[in-house]
């Protein structure tokens, strides 16, 4: 039977681009980069001004950031993961150092590259040299930032220079407050990261170009595990009862209807309130990274539960990162028992879920296989939707077909002319319109032409709309209309010697 799976033996003033470069390196393998750094040495104000908004707590007072922090950030056309990682504020400076290392360690593990923040005006303290004790060890590359420089008189004092002794010859003086040098010290961070050619060969070496990768997320004890046992017809993975059995991001391979998948049980993921135990931190470090690595995000929800925000929480992040959603209602076996109807249940969900009202919904239970290849099969079919190009004249008759049903809205008393739509990438579909004003196309009409085109073309699928302005030479064709025939030169004369010869 075609059915049965076949399992494979063993920041702003940063110029950071958030427009088209962010389209364009949405598809690229995206690194980890960690700040790291004993704590109160402004390493939260750094994670926020990369981050290009206020989104970690800062305070003067050290052992403020207790929980990781997680932001997906471009700058000149590269786009990687920063962590922001925190310290604590023990007792005594034995359990400082202590704390530090774990913390250090966690992010080391896991990233491409690691930011080491220092405080410049504290000067070098036993807990810094630890921490460059451990990252020399990891031979990750490492930038050491030099924080609270914030004049030219503090740089020319060289307060910077007595951290060469740490080890690291890439040493900025910045000032996070400020964005003092950090634009060079994002330069070098770029510079740092291995070759895309060379991380899509680490990635997908000796896969299929039509493997479809699907990252498997949900809260904890919702049945990810059962679920990969029962795709691949073997005990593969630990399903347990008890939440957090598993603690790290596993990849399965199988056959499904002669197309290979790459399945990825990942650990549930707790409210950051909850996070508590290292291994733990390390997990949801690792479950982000396989979402980013998938095509897919396959999320489970457990039938006898209603949606909850951390299940808003994790399906945003994957469609933050542009990745096709398919939900699988778990333990539908059991809601059928207590005589629950899966139309009221869907549609319930969707009001919770608002966001995903394109995504398939499926109700299934990985104990009795139920609907399960189902979901499997969905997700491939939302990997092509993904891989899509779309002809760019059927875009433009879309599109004139959208302007003609519901025009632009007035912009301060001016029209909005949409010209033309291309394609710009795709996973996701990334779309990019020339008009007349960019800053006058609103969130909500740009939704309404998602909504639009999902309907026209069939997409279920995150979909990205940018708007750019016309430049003075470029020509846009216009499809509906015919171009206007020029005048004759001398008929123009003619009429011209005539009408003032009447006019006399």
């Amino acid at each position: 039977m075609t059915d049965t799976p076949t399992p494979i033996p063993n920041a702003d003033d940063l110029n950071l681009d958030q427009n088209e470069d962010e389209a364009s390196a949405s598809s690229a393998p995206r690194p980890i980069v960690a700040l790291v750094g004993r704590p109160n040495v402004g390493k939260s104000t750094l994670f926020n001004r990369l981050a290009g908004h206020r989104r970690a707590l800062v305070e003067d007072i050290p052992g403020v950031t207790r929980d990781r922090h997680y932001a997906d950030v471009t700058y000149e056309g590269r786009a990687f993961t920063l962590v922001d990682t925190g310290g604590f504020l023990p007792d005594t400076e034995d359990k400082l150092l202590q704390r530090v290392r774990d913390q250090a360690q966690l992010a080391i593990e896991e990233a491409s590259s690691v930011i080491l923040v220092v405080d410049a005006m504290a000067g070098m303290s036993a807990a810094d040299e630890e921490v460059a004790r451990l990252l020399r060890k990891s031979g990750k590359p490492v930038i050491v930032a030099a924080n609270k420089i914030d004049s030219e008189k503090r740089a020319i004092e060289g307060l910077a220079t007595d951290f060469y002794k740490l080890g690291f010859p890439a040493l900025y003086a910045i000032s996070a407050e400020h964005g003092r040098g950090v634009g060079d010290l994002m330069d070098e961070l770029i510079e740092s990261f291995p070759d895309l050619e060379d991380e899509s060969e680490g990635e997908g070496a000796g896969e299929a170009e039509d493997v479809c990768r699907v990252a498997i997320i949900g809260r904890p004890n919702v049945g990810k595990s059962t679920l990969v046992n029962r795709l691949l017809g073997e005990e593969r993975m630990v399903a347990s009862d008890v939440p957090g059995t598993t603690t790290d991001a596993v990849d399965a391979r199988l056959i499904f209807q002669d197309r290979p998948f790459v399945l990825t049980d990942t650990a549930g993921i707790r409210r950051k309130s909850a996070i508590s135990a290292r291994v733990e931190q390390f997990s949801v470090m690792r479950a982000l990274k396989a979402i980013d690595r998938a095509d897919v995000a396959l999320l489970i929800l457990d039938a006898t539960e209603a949606a909850v925000d951390q299940d808003l929480r994790l399906a945003s992040i994957a469609i933050e990162k542009g990745k096709g959603m398919v939900v699988l209602v778990n333990k539908w076996d059991l809601a059928e028992a207590e005589g629950i109807k899966p139309k009221p249940f869907e549609e319930e969900l969707r009001k919770r879920l608002p966001f995903l009202s394109y995504a398939p919904i499926v109700f299934g239970s990985a104990l009795t296989g139920k609907a399960v290849f189902r979901a499997i099969k969905l997700a491939g079919e939302l990997s092509d939707q993904l891989k899509a190009r779309l002809p760019t004249p059927q875009l433009n008759a879309l599109l004139q077909r959208i302007i003609d049903a519901h025009p632009a809205p007035l912009y301060a008393g001016h029209p909005v002319r949409l010209f033309y739509i291309s394609q710009l990438s795709e996973r996701p579909p990334t779309f990019t319109i020339t008009c007349n004003r960019p800053e006058g196309v609103t969130e909500d009409y740009k939704r309404f032409i998602v909504n639009r085109m999902r309907e026209a073309l069939g997409l279920r699928v995150p979909i990205r709309i940018f708007m750019r302005s016309k430049s003075k030479k470029e020509f846009v064709p216009k499809p509906d209309h015919k171009p206007l025939r020029r005048s004759n030169g001398k008929f123009r004369i003619t009429a011209r010697v005539k009408t003032k010869h009447w006019n006399k």
